[in-house]
Protein backbone atom coordinates (compact mmCIF):
# COMPACT_ATOMS: atom_id res chain seq x y z
CA UNK A 1 0.00 0.00 0.00
CA UNK A 2 1.27 3.45 -0.93
CA UNK A 3 2.19 5.97 1.77
CA UNK A 4 -0.52 8.36 0.57
CA UNK A 5 -3.18 5.66 0.99
CA UNK A 6 -1.98 4.89 4.51
CA UNK A 7 -2.03 8.59 5.33
CA UNK A 8 -5.61 8.82 4.03
CA UNK A 9 -6.64 5.96 6.32
CA UNK A 10 -4.90 7.38 9.39
CA UNK A 11 -6.27 10.89 8.85
CA UNK A 12 -9.82 9.67 8.20
CA UNK A 13 -9.86 7.55 11.37
CA UNK A 14 -8.24 10.44 13.24
CA UNK A 15 -11.01 12.77 12.11
CA UNK A 16 -13.63 10.34 13.44
CA UNK A 17 -11.89 9.66 16.76
CA UNK A 18 -9.40 12.45 17.52
CA UNK A 19 -9.56 11.85 21.27
CA UNK A 20 -9.22 8.05 21.29
CA UNK A 21 -7.56 6.79 24.45
CA UNK A 22 -7.14 3.78 26.71
CA UNK A 23 -10.57 3.06 28.19
CA UNK A 24 -9.31 0.86 31.01
CA UNK A 25 -9.39 2.89 34.21
CA UNK A 26 -6.06 2.95 36.04
CA UNK A 27 -3.84 5.28 38.05
CA UNK A 28 -0.42 3.72 37.49
CA UNK A 29 1.51 1.06 35.58
CA UNK A 30 0.67 -1.65 38.11
CA UNK A 31 -3.09 -1.05 37.91
CA UNK A 32 -2.90 -0.89 34.12
CA UNK A 33 -1.08 -4.23 34.00
CA UNK A 34 -3.76 -5.85 36.17
CA UNK A 35 -6.57 -4.27 34.13
CA UNK A 36 -5.15 -5.40 30.78
CA UNK A 37 -4.58 -8.89 32.13
CA UNK A 38 -8.23 -9.01 33.20
CA UNK A 39 -9.43 -7.69 29.85
CA UNK A 40 -8.52 -10.83 27.88
CA UNK A 41 -11.76 -12.14 26.33
CA UNK A 42 -13.68 -9.53 28.31
CA UNK A 43 -14.97 -6.03 27.59
CA UNK A 44 -13.28 -2.95 28.99
CA UNK A 45 -16.61 -1.87 30.47
CA UNK A 46 -16.87 -5.05 32.56
CA UNK A 47 -13.24 -4.78 33.65
CA UNK A 48 -13.79 -1.20 34.79
CA UNK A 49 -16.79 -2.26 36.89
CA UNK A 50 -14.69 -4.91 38.61
CA UNK A 51 -11.56 -2.81 39.11
CA UNK A 52 -13.57 0.04 40.64
CA UNK A 53 -13.76 -2.01 43.84
CA UNK A 54 -10.67 -4.12 43.21
CA UNK A 55 -8.30 -1.15 43.09
CA UNK A 56 -9.78 0.22 46.30
CA UNK A 57 -9.04 -3.04 48.10
CA UNK A 58 -5.67 -3.86 46.53
CA UNK A 59 -3.12 -1.07 46.18
CA UNK A 60 0.17 -2.95 45.87
CA UNK A 61 1.45 -6.39 44.81
CA UNK A 62 1.77 -7.28 48.51
CA UNK A 63 -1.97 -6.69 48.97
CA UNK A 64 -2.79 -9.30 46.34
CA UNK A 65 -0.54 -12.01 47.77
CA UNK A 66 -1.69 -11.34 51.32
CA UNK A 67 -5.16 -12.80 50.77
CA UNK A 68 -6.19 -16.40 49.98
CA UNK A 69 -6.45 -17.14 46.26
CA UNK A 70 -10.14 -17.98 46.73
CA UNK A 71 -10.78 -14.46 48.00
CA UNK A 72 -9.15 -12.89 44.95
CA UNK A 73 -11.12 -15.23 42.70
CA UNK A 74 -14.32 -14.06 44.34
CA UNK A 75 -13.34 -10.42 43.87
CA UNK A 76 -12.99 -10.88 40.11
CA UNK A 77 -15.55 -13.62 39.49
CA UNK A 78 -17.57 -11.38 37.11
CA UNK A 79 -14.60 -11.56 34.73
CA UNK A 80 -14.33 -14.42 32.26
CA UNK A 81 -11.70 -17.06 33.13
CA UNK A 82 -11.49 -15.51 36.60
CA UNK A 83 -9.80 -18.52 38.23
CA UNK A 84 -6.88 -18.56 35.78
CA UNK A 85 -6.58 -14.79 35.92
CA UNK A 86 -6.53 -14.82 39.72
CA UNK A 87 -3.61 -17.31 39.61
CA UNK A 88 -1.78 -15.15 37.07
CA UNK A 89 -2.26 -12.03 39.21
CA UNK A 90 -1.08 -13.82 42.36
CA UNK A 91 2.03 -15.22 40.67
CA UNK A 92 2.74 -11.95 38.85
CA UNK A 93 2.65 -10.05 42.13
CA UNK A 94 5.01 -12.55 43.76
CA UNK A 95 7.53 -12.01 40.98
CA UNK A 96 7.20 -8.23 41.17
CA UNK A 97 7.92 -8.37 44.91
CA UNK A 98 10.80 -10.87 44.65
CA UNK A 99 12.52 -9.58 41.53
CA UNK A 100 11.49 -5.97 40.88
CA UNK A 101 10.98 -4.36 44.26
CA UNK A 102 7.22 -4.38 43.82
CA UNK A 103 7.40 -2.26 40.66
CA UNK A 104 6.31 -3.14 37.12
CA UNK A 105 9.40 -3.43 34.89
CA UNK A 106 9.52 -0.96 32.00
CA UNK A 107 11.31 -3.21 29.51
CA UNK A 108 9.07 -5.05 27.06
CA UNK A 109 11.17 -8.22 27.14
CA UNK A 110 10.81 -8.37 30.93
CA UNK A 111 7.09 -7.69 30.90
CA UNK A 112 6.31 -10.62 28.60
CA UNK A 113 7.97 -13.01 31.08
CA UNK A 114 5.37 -12.18 33.74
CA UNK A 115 2.44 -14.60 34.26
CA UNK A 116 -0.59 -13.65 32.15
CA UNK A 117 1.29 -10.93 30.28
CA UNK A 118 1.55 -11.55 26.56
CA UNK A 119 2.87 -9.34 23.80
CA UNK A 120 -0.35 -7.34 23.50
CA UNK A 121 -0.52 -6.61 27.22
CA UNK A 122 3.15 -5.62 27.29
CA UNK A 123 2.62 -3.26 24.35
CA UNK A 124 -0.32 -1.59 26.10
CA UNK A 125 1.68 -1.14 29.32
CA UNK A 126 4.88 0.23 27.77
CA UNK A 127 2.98 2.65 25.53
CA UNK A 128 0.42 3.94 28.01
CA UNK A 129 2.35 3.76 31.27
CA UNK A 130 5.89 4.45 30.10
CA UNK A 131 5.45 6.45 26.90
CA UNK A 132 7.20 3.97 24.61
CA UNK A 133 5.64 3.90 21.11
CA UNK A 134 3.92 0.55 20.48
CA UNK A 135 0.99 -0.96 18.61
CA UNK A 136 -1.00 -3.53 20.56
CA UNK A 137 -3.07 -5.73 18.26
CA UNK A 138 -6.38 -6.78 19.78
CA UNK A 139 -9.41 -8.14 17.92
CA UNK A 140 -10.50 -4.64 16.83
CA UNK A 141 -7.09 -3.63 15.51
CA UNK A 142 -6.67 -6.94 13.70
CA UNK A 143 -10.12 -6.75 12.07
CA UNK A 144 -9.72 -3.16 10.90
CA UNK A 145 -6.18 -3.71 9.60
CA UNK A 146 -7.28 -6.67 7.52
CA UNK A 147 -10.44 -5.03 6.18
CA UNK A 148 -8.47 -1.97 5.08
CA UNK A 149 -5.74 -4.14 3.51
CA UNK A 150 -3.10 -2.87 5.92
CA UNK A 151 -2.51 -6.58 6.57
CA UNK A 152 -3.36 -9.85 4.85
CA UNK A 153 -6.46 -11.88 5.67
CA UNK A 154 -4.36 -14.83 6.86
CA UNK A 155 -1.73 -12.83 8.76
CA UNK A 156 -1.07 -13.78 12.37
CA UNK A 157 -1.43 -11.19 15.14
CA UNK A 158 2.33 -10.71 15.17
CA UNK A 159 2.42 -10.27 11.38
CA UNK A 160 -0.34 -7.66 11.62
CA UNK A 161 1.64 -5.79 14.27
CA UNK A 162 4.81 -5.83 12.19
CA UNK A 163 3.03 -4.60 9.06
CA UNK A 164 1.35 -1.76 10.94
CA UNK A 165 4.66 -0.75 12.50
CA UNK A 166 6.22 -0.69 9.04
CA UNK A 167 3.67 1.63 7.38
CA UNK A 168 2.73 3.88 10.34
CA UNK A 169 5.18 6.54 11.58
CA UNK A 170 6.71 5.44 14.89
CA UNK A 171 5.62 8.60 16.69
CA UNK A 172 2.01 7.75 15.78
CA UNK A 173 2.01 4.11 16.89
CA UNK A 174 0.36 4.56 20.28
CA UNK A 175 -2.26 7.06 19.15
CA UNK A 176 -3.05 4.99 16.06
CA UNK A 177 -3.48 1.92 18.28
CA UNK A 178 -6.17 3.74 20.28
CA UNK A 179 -7.84 5.14 17.18
CA UNK A 180 -7.97 1.75 15.48
CA UNK A 181 -9.60 0.30 18.59
CA UNK A 182 -12.21 3.06 18.70
CA UNK A 183 -12.82 2.71 14.97
CA UNK A 184 -13.32 -1.04 15.32
CA UNK A 185 -15.33 -0.85 18.52
CA UNK A 186 -17.72 1.95 17.59
CA UNK A 187 -17.77 2.14 13.77
CA UNK A 188 -16.24 -0.81 11.91
CA UNK A 189 -17.91 -3.43 14.11
CA UNK A 190 -17.52 -7.15 13.53
CA UNK A 191 -21.17 -7.87 12.72
CA UNK A 192 -22.73 -4.57 11.66
CA UNK A 193 -20.07 -2.15 10.41
CA UNK A 194 -21.31 1.29 9.36
CA UNK A 195 -20.14 0.84 5.76
CA UNK A 196 -22.82 3.09 4.25
CA UNK A 197 -21.48 6.15 6.08
CA UNK A 198 -17.80 5.18 6.28
CA UNK A 199 -15.24 7.67 4.93
CA UNK A 200 -12.96 4.74 4.08
CA UNK A 201 -15.40 2.78 1.94
CA UNK A 202 -13.29 3.61 -1.12
CA UNK A 203 -10.32 1.64 0.24
CA UNK A 204 -12.12 -1.04 2.26
CA UNK A 205 -12.40 -4.39 0.50
CA UNK A 206 -14.79 -5.72 3.14
CA UNK A 207 -17.00 -2.63 2.88
CA UNK A 208 -17.18 -2.80 -0.89
CA UNK A 209 -18.17 -6.45 -0.72
CA UNK A 210 -20.85 -5.78 1.89
CA UNK A 211 -22.32 -2.82 0.00
CA UNK A 212 -22.37 -4.78 -3.27
CA UNK A 213 -24.18 -7.63 -1.52
CA UNK A 214 -26.64 -5.16 -0.01
CA UNK A 215 -27.41 -3.68 -3.46
CA UNK A 216 -27.94 -7.13 -4.98
CA UNK A 217 -30.24 -8.10 -2.12
CA UNK A 218 -32.20 -4.86 -2.50
CA UNK A 219 -32.56 -5.38 -6.25
CA UNK A 220 -33.85 -8.92 -5.67
CA UNK A 221 -36.39 -7.69 -3.12
CA UNK A 222 -37.53 -4.91 -5.47
CA UNK A 223 -37.79 -7.33 -8.38
CA UNK A 224 -39.75 -9.79 -6.25
CA UNK A 225 -42.17 -7.08 -5.11
CA UNK A 226 -42.69 -5.89 -8.68
CA UNK A 227 -43.38 -9.43 -9.84
CA UNK A 228 -45.99 -9.97 -7.12
CA UNK A 229 -47.67 -6.68 -8.00
CA UNK A 230 -47.78 -7.61 -11.67
CA UNK A 231 -49.35 -10.98 -10.86
CA UNK A 232 -52.03 -9.29 -8.71
CA UNK A 233 -52.87 -6.97 -11.58
CA UNK A 234 -53.24 -9.87 -13.98
CA UNK A 235 -55.41 -11.81 -11.54
CA UNK A 236 -57.51 -8.74 -10.80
Amino acid sequence: MKAAEVRHILDSIGDLFPDAHCELNHKNAFELTIAVLLSAQCTDATVNKVTEDLFQKYKTPLDYVSVPLEELENDIRRIGLFRNKAKHIHNLCLILIEQYGGEVPQAHDLLVTLPGVGRKTANVVVSNAFGVPAIAVDTHVERVAKRLALAGWKDSVLEVEKKLMKVIPREEWTLTHHRLIFFGRYHCKAQNPACQICPLLDVCREGKKRMKTAVIRKDKITAGASKKLEMKKRMG
